[in-house]
């Protein structure tokens, strides 16, 4: 039902949805699998759609440790938000400082997006980036799949260090950006 409900908002908006069908456990594991989750107090999830990343950060984060999930969606964030009662939501990732602020959050160790950036102008991109650096503590991890290099110069004009990975096993293939603050 998952991938029906993501195909149908695809067809309604596809700039706003940005794929035709939720991401590869490939991709997942690849965004995931090396992150210091036991170090984790506080985390954000960008574009969190019909919950495929959803799933895998309450599973891997420790009890404790509190999720911010952002979807601009209406019929998507309300599925998440009956699936995940113990994540917090938020509409628009343009407003992730705010969020953090709102829901008493210390400063996010780590965010994890999924947002189709090459659909938005460039203010809103700057806008969100700029958001996501504010509410991430000093060194922390912003982590982010995109279908081309296009954010690779504005992701190194606000984070120290930006590394570049590729899924191949992945509807379409995708670019993994691993950024630090």
């Amino acid at each position: 039902m998952d991938r029906i409900l993501f195909l149908r908002r695809f067809i309604d908006e596809p700039k706003k949805i940005g794929s035709l069908t939720p991401s590869s456990r490939f991709l997942v594991r690849k965004m995931l699998d090396d992150l210091p989750w036991k170090n984790f107090s506080h985390v954000a999830e960008l574009g969190a759609g019909t919950g495929t990343f959803t799933a895998q950060i309450i599973e891997r984060k420790s009890p404790d440790c509190k999720l911010l999930a952002v979807e601009q969606d209406f019929a998507m964030r309300q599925l998440l938000e009956e699936k995940y009662p113990q994540a917090s939501f938020e509409s628009f990732a343009e407003n992730l400082c705010a969020a953090v602020r709102r829901e008493n959050f210390a400063p996010l160790d780590c965010v994890i997006s999924s947002l189709p950036f090459a659909n938005m102008d460039e203010s809103l991109r700057r806008q969100i980036i700029e958001n996501v650096c504010r509410a991430l503590k000093p060194d922390g991890t912003f982590v982010m799949f995109q279908y081309s290099l296009q954010m690779k110069s504005l992701l190194r004009e606000y984070f120290s260090a930006v590394k570049i990975d590729f899924v191949l096993l992945n509807f379409p293939p995708a670019f993994v950006y691993f950024c630090r603050k």
